[in-house]
């Protein structure tokens, strides 16, 4: 069994802001806050890491009290997106989800914390290991996530990125 222990340098984590809430139409599946039926996701930034805390609800189970594996992979996913906008100041698409189910995760036992650390980079693919950890943080599920990352231009004129400053709060 793996456990994880947070973060206890509250001078090493920067709260995450929302800056596509401003877009008409926004409704990510994620991270949008005005999506009824979406994740609702919200991050933080710290060290090296993008971190997530996310309570599930119990519509996103698959079987009885247990969190479907597919949100589980989009989970994942989205934490892995937040990572090239922040650190790597870009966007991207999904190309690639390598993920492993290890152990069942529970929608009605507490906050799950997921983290997302780039491991490489290959020419304009990232390589991101995510990690989701249940209320224990008990290792359930992992994922290397590959991201076709786009030039910062193209990024700004076809993907609605507003920079990496704009995820950040003013200090």
């Amino acid at each position: 069994m793996i456990k994880v222990k947070l973060n206890d340098n509250p001078e090493q984590v920067r709260k995450l802001k929302n800056p596509f809430v401003v877009l008409e139409g926004y409704n990510c599946f994620g991270c949008s806050p005005g999506n009824p039926s979406g994740l609702q996701m919200k991050f933080t930034e710290e060290g090296e890491e993008v971190v997530a805390r996310w309570e599930p609800k119990p519509h996103f189970q698959g079987w009885k009290d247990v969190l479907h594996g597919g949100i589980q992979a989009a989970l994942m996913d989205e934490i892995a997106s937040w990572l090239v906008f922040t650190r790597l100041a870009t966007s991207g698409v999904t190309s690639k989800m390598e993920v492993r189910l290890k152990k069942p995760v529970y929608t009605n036992r507490g906050t799950l914390t997921l983290r997302a650390r780039l491991k490489e980079m290959n020419r304009n693919i990232a390589l991101i290991d995510t990690r989701l950890f249940d209320q224990d943080m008990v290792l359930c599920a992992e994922a290397v996530m590959h991201y076709f990352t786009f030039s910062p231009e193209k990024a700004r004129e076809k993907l609605w990125y507003p920079g990496k400053e704009s995820f950040y709060e003013e200090p």
